[in-house]
């Protein structure tokens, strides 16, 4: 059998409001709760399973690999939602989106805090694309 990543418990305030932040931006569905969980799958399987703790929470980072297309929809919400965005991990491009690999990415914090990114090419396909480093306004952007 070969190994694949399942399933993560991502830790947050409010496991409602986190999850459905997510399946909103992304365009995905919240599953049935699951005892303490609550689920949201991605298409190739992975579950990431929200749970409420009241405890400090230290800040992940999830990156999820999508279409051109549904980064279009994602960017859209987004901005809509007023959900601040930047074009690094680092907050030194605001408003902005990468191009990174000739593809298209972007950071933003999820309810809890955790660091989520939208990507549509893996890191390091493309390190030669002279779009690399190159970074894009995003109208209406926060």
């Amino acid at each position: 059998m070969s190994v694949e990543f399942n399933h993560t418990i991502v830790l947050s305030r409010d496991r409602e409001k986190s999850a459905h932040f997510l399946a909103e931006i992304l365009g995905l569905e919240v599953g049935a709760p699951a005892g303490v969980f609550l689920p949201v799958k991605t298409a190739n399987g992975v579950t990431l399973d929200f749970a409420t703790v009241d405890a400090d929470i230290p800040v992940q980072h999830y990156a999820f690999l999508v279409s051109e297309d549904e980064f279009d929809r994602a960017l859209d919400r987004l901005v809509e939602a007023r959900v601040p965005i930047q074009a690094d991990p680092h907050g030194n491009h605001p408003r902005r989106i990468n191009r990174n690999d000739g593809g298209r990415g972007v950071y933003f914090p999820d309810p809890a805090g955790h660091g989520l990114e939208i990507l549509t090419r893996p890191y390091g396909t493309d390190p030669a694309s002279e779009l690399n480093g190159v970074t894009e306004d995003v109208p209406g952007a926060v």
